[in-house]
């Protein structure tokens, strides 16, 4: 099954000096810090917790991730990270996230391919229908 994103999910952020470099610029892993965390507040906003699953033994795991640093974002900067889901398919999702500041100006942009996996086999596996369910409500 495969979805075209209608609704964005909104997670605020404040830039802070630990999340910056020498020069006052994000230095470039935090921005994968931030997209993760918008990504894991958006299932915890549907009700799906991470903890729960891996009791479960069920994980999901980036897979592929493509960035683009367009402009820096700099200390004390409030921000936003827009999450979508572009696609939703049987053991993958794939989010489109921005950083982007009160403006609307994006400042960094990604496309991160999830897959979901048995967590002691370390292999695909489907994503739980109750999951799935909730997906497709905001996809």
């Amino acid at each position: 099954m495969e979805e075209q994103a209608t609704s964005a999910f909104k997670w605020p952020i404040t830039i802070y000096y630990e999340d910056t470099d020498a020069g006052g610029v994000v230095y470039h892993s935090n921005y994968l810090k931030f997209f993760e965390r918008a990504r894991t507040e958006l299932l915890r906003m549907l009700g799906i917790s991470q903890f729960t699953l891996l009791e479960q033994e069920i994980g999901f795991v980036v897979r592929h991730m493509d960035i683009d640093y367009i402009h820096g974002a700099t200390l004390d900067q409030q921000l936003n990270v827009i999450t979508t889901i572009s696609s939703l398919k049987k053991a993958s999702i794939i989010f489109c996230q921005e950083l982007v500041n009160l403006d609307g100006k994006v400042l960094c942009k990604t496309n991160v391919k999830v897959a979901c996996v048995n967590i002691t086999k370390m292999k695909p596996q489907a994503i739980p229908s109750s999951i799935m369910l909730e997906l497709t409500r905001v996809s």
